[in-house]
């Protein structure tokens, strides 16, 4: 029979290497939980050599304060896979054991491992994310937990993957979209430099040879330039000085409630951040309704898990209004954060007692408003910029102009 050899956690949180001999690797597997070793890494002697890099990387990270990091990637590749094990019939426990035994992502590894510690000990998966890792932020916590409220576990996670995707593909399509803009934009900072140290210089020259003044455009331009030149430092101190105290400031609950609202109203982005948190209200009281969870244990979940401080406030006034008997159509029109349709949808569920059907239907719609929106979005943006940095250009280039113009002129005139 072959030999494995393994790096293992003890129940102590002390690492601990050997060998076995057995059959297969699943039998090693047993024989370490026979054992009450938990499992990092198991391989023949021959592949043990290449791969102990990988095993010490994994353990570091599962010995880490506060659990491995991932990256959005990372999270979105671990969501993923544990909803379609979830889906496949298996329970949470060995689903995590399957993705910590099988997963080549050492940082997906030991969060798995992690996880399924915390719950083989007694620990609420939702409870659990929070030790494993800090890229399971307050909201993903707050959906899982009421995912495990309702028993929509997987439903509840494939929500979250299609979130994480959108969020991750505005990201990547709004940079992608800026690099063409951005590269011109830098380009024309350099043309900018160098008209202004170089070809200036010697059109004023020439022009103060010709007794021309210099055009208005071109006159501003070598001011402008010689203001940054010389008090390039302050500028960039006081930069500095705005971006602390805005850090400061968004730090204390009225400054973040402040900015979590402005956020909202910032043309092309704004309804873009306003659009997504309505097709996850949406998605979510119609997975926990469904479900069977109580409309205001549902409030309450995804109040808990709302970042955005100021929509929280409002989610806060919607729970009391709700508990003390208000209807949830009432109560969303009170606080006039919410838009008229999706009240309209909400008290027309509350009356044919469909609450859960009418947030379907009301999710399907702004998922297809946020497909648009984030079109939009990253349309307008690149366009806006180009449009500046013709802008940009078309100065320079009429100040060249005039200017040498003017000098072609002045000789003339001689």
């Amino acid at each position: 029979m072959p030999s494995f050899s393994y790096t293992a956690i003890t129940s102590a949180g002390k690492q601990v290497t050997g060998s076995l001999v057995v059959r297969n690797k699943s039998e090693a597997y047993r024989e370490l939980e026979s054992k009450s070793l938990t499992p990092v890494l198991v391989a023949t002697e021959a592949e043990a050599a290449t791969v102990t890099g990988k095993a010490k990387k994994a353990l570091a990270l599962s010995e880490a304060p506060g659990g491995a990091k991932l990256k959005r990637q990372e999270l979105v590749l671990f969501t993923e896979e544990l909803a379609d094990l979830l889906d496949a019939g298996m329970q949470l426990e060995r689903a995590l054991k399957v993705l910590h035994d099988r997963q080549a992502n050492s940082s997906i590894q030991a969060v798995s491992g992690i996880l399924r510690d915390e719950i083989r000990e007694g620990t609420r998966f939702s409870k659990a994310l929070a030790k494993a890792s800090p890229s399971f932020d307050e909201l993903y916590r707050s959906l899982v937990a009421a995912g495990e409220a309702s028993g929509s576990l997987p439903e509840i996670l494939r929500r979250l993957v299609i979130n994480l995707k959108q969020l991750f593909d505005l990201q990547r399509r709004t940079f992608g979209a800026m690099i063409y803009p951005i590269t011109v934009l830098l380009a024309c900072v350099v043309l900018l430099f160098v008209f202004s140290t170089v070809l200036m210089p010697s059109l004023s020259e020439m022009m103060e040879k010709t007794g021309q003044d210099l055009p208005l455009v071109t006159l501003l331009l070598i001011r402008f330039t010689d203001f940054m030149a010389s008090w390039w430092w302050l500028i960039l101190a006081l930069m500095i000085a705005a971006a602390v105290g805005f850090r400061v400031v968004i730090s204390t609950e009225k400054g973040r409630e402040w900015w979590d609202g402005y956020k909202m109203r910032i043309p092309a982005f704004g309804p873009v951040i306003m659009g997504r948190f309505y097709a996850q209200f949406c998605h979510t009281l119609s997975n926990l309704v469904n479900n069977g969870v109580p409309l205001l244990n549902s409030l309450k979940l995804i109040t808990r898990g709302t970042p955005n401080h100021y929509i929280r406030n409002h989610l806060e006034t919607v729970v009391l209004d709700v508990g003390e008997g208000a209807s949830l159509a009432r109560a969303m029109d009170k606080t006039k954060a919410f838009p008229a349709a999706l009240i309209d949808r909400v008290a027309i569920g509350e009356q044919t007692g469909q609450l859960g059907k009418s947030f379907s239907k009301a999710a399907a719609k702004y998922d297809e408003d946020l497909d648009v929106r984030i079109s939009r979005l990253t349309t307008i943006v690149p366009t806006v910029m180009l449009v500046l940095v013709a802008l940009l250009v078309g100065v320079v280039a009429y100040s060249m102009i005039t200017t040498i113009f003017g000098s072609m002129a002045g000789i003339r005139g001689r």
